[in-house]
């Protein structure tokens, strides 16, 4: 049975069974999904993902920029520079999926005005070499709980950014479940800024599991987002806690589709 064509599998995490992300690509469209994600690039087979994408037709909604530097670190500013053009370099043959850009961790001693002028700064210079490309940059407010330190763990500081670099090639992964572990209150957050969300992922509280497992009113997120206007691709970033046919079935369920 087709899946929503705006669902989008982690194949990072799901369809493990299949193989190498190629082949959990090919599990995914079995499946019935038409979209997929998943992370980091360098310690994976880009040309067998490519000719899985080629073979089965399924579109990537998002790959991170690889290595992962640090956007308020002036000292790691140039190698995030060099990882953004390494990453849409190696990506252009997967379709020019957007690439997902993390903040890294706080600078001790730097106050949070100059944290801020930094993750500007440096993310308009990044945005300018995406726009030339072609490519979407999206960025991802985290959670404390997984990264006591990081600095971007508010939609709303996210969204901040976003509209101070003022730039159509960067916008904002809404992740729910890094927004509820934050205790957001989603209609609160993304209130008259959802078209600066390109992005958005699902998973359940508070085990980061399938929609319908955990205490997330699922009916609930689905409408507010849909009363917001965001009609864009959902990430089904969890981990299954059944085997996939199983999961998506309950992701189903819960999310009404």
């Amino acid at each position: 049975m087709p899946v929503p064509s705006t669902l989008s599998s982690c194949v990072e995490w799901q369809f493990t069974e299949a193989g190498g992300v190629e082949d959990r690509i090919r599990a995914a469209r079995d499946a019935g999904f038409a979209k997929a994600e998943f992370h980091l690039w360098r310690d994976k087979d880009m040309g067998a993902i490519a000719a899985a994408l080629q073979e089965t037709g399924v579109v990537l909604t998002g790959i991170c920029v690889d290595p992962r530097r640090s956007i308020v670190d002036p000292a790691e500013h140039d190698e995030m520079l060099a990882a953004v053009r390494e990453t849409i370099a190696a990506t252009a043959p997967l379709g020019k999926p957007p690439l997902i850009v993390a903040s890294g961790f706080r600078v001790e001693g730097m106050s949070e005005e100059e944290h801020f002028a930094n993750a500007v700064s440096v993310l308009k210079k990044a945005a300018a070499l995406a726009e030339e490309a072609g490519v979407l940059l999206v960025l991802e407010p985290l959670n404390t709980k997984l990264f006591s330190a990081m600095y971007l763990v508010s939609t709303k500081l996210g969204l901040d950014i976003v509209e101070a670099v003022d730039s159509p090639a960067l916008r904002l992964l809404y992740d729910v479940w890094h927004s509820a572990v934050m205790g957001e209150d989603m209609a609160e957050v993304l209130r008259g800024r959802t078209h600066l969300v390109a992005h958005v992922q699902y998973a359940d509280m508070p085990d980061r599991n399938e929609p319908g497992t955990g205490t997330l009113d699922w009916g609930q997120v689905v409408s507010t987002l849909r009363d917001l206007g965001y009609d864009g691709a959902i990430g089904l970033e969890y981990f299954p806690t059944v085997p996939m046919a199983e999961s998506l079935a309950i992701t189903r369920k819960a999310l009404g589709v």
